[in-house]
């Protein structure tokens, strides 16, 4: 089975690379895509825990905007070295935000001390979330977004401006593959509208099997994916358990038991990217 869409302790995910390989291979799972926000540094811990049990497939979920929103391209099989110096920008790019968020909540009476993380660590909402959390003005991670982090909420900064067009010109730039992550995720406008400009723009693939999509939204892209002859991926979004030891807000690996067969088709779209 396979799963293209998960996280590390290196972006917002609550288990570290090696935890992550071992979670995947009990549930099932035989090709994973390390996908980890804005960074490729969880990728040679994932892939020495894989050994021969289980095929890594490196990614990255680039963050982008669209309409002032929140737009995400996963990036499969890329040229690390053309891509981790691009990527470190960004990164950059998120401390700043974390840190405006974090002045933000001291000037709503909940401060917080921002954690340190390690080498190309990238920080998100996730991370301040634990730390309301830990400071005490939250009893979950869930509240912290609900009072403060969400997209509406009054710390709330966007990220630096980077459409999603540049997003998926930098991955094509780098070899890899561009997808449109979640798609019925995005609050900036209509899938029907936003897609086909996206494929113009060079976006080779979309995410149709995802959590939070509907069945009949999942029948929509998989019509659109073989009328345009893009790659069709999907995977749970797994982001591990709670920091409070709940269950993730996210599914479970291997949720839609995604054949292997989708495989080869991204693979030969990295051959020609």
């Amino acid at each position: 089975m396979l799963d293209l869409h998960s996280h590390t302790t290196y972006s917002d995910g609550t288990l570290s690379p090696h935890d992550l390989v071992k979670a995947a291979i009990g549930a099932g799972v035989k090709a994973l895509g390390i996908t980890d926000h804005d960074t490729l540094a969880g990728w040679e811990e994932a892939i020495a825990a894989a050994g021969t049990d289980l095929e890594i497939v490196p990614g990255v979920e680039l963050s982008t905007t669209e309409s002032g929103r929140s737009l995400h391209i996963l990036g499969f099989y890329p040229n690390r070295a053309a891509l981790e110096p691009r990527l470190m920008e960004r990164i950059e790019g998120r401390r700043r935000r974390a840190q405006a968020m974090a002045q933000r909540l001291a000037e709503l009476g909940v401060p917080i001390e921002l954690p340190t993380l390690k080498g190309n660590m990238a920080p998100g909402r996730p991370h301040l979330a634990a730390a309301l959390v830990k400071a005490g003005h939250a009893a979950s991670s869930r509240e912290a977004f609900d009072r403060w982090l969400g997209d509406n909420g009054p710390a709330y900064v966007q990220y630096d401006k980077f459409t999603a067009a540049e997003g998926i010109r930098l991955l094509r730039d780098c070899g890899a593959v561009p997808v449109w992550a979640h798609p019925y995720l995005f609050r900036g406008g209509t899938v029907e509208t936003l897609l086909p400009q996206l494929v113009n723009a060079g976006l080779m693939g979309v995410e149709v099997y995802h959590p939070n999509h509907s069945p009949s939204e999942i029948r929509w892209l998989e019509d659109y994916c073989r009328q345009q002859g893009l790659v069709m991926t999907g995977g749970s979004d797994y982001h591990g358990p709670s920091p409070e030891g709940k269950a993730s807000d996210h599914s479970e690996l291997n949720q839609f038991h995604i054949p292997l067969t989708l495989l080869p088709p991204l693979k030969q779209a990295a051959s020609q990217s």
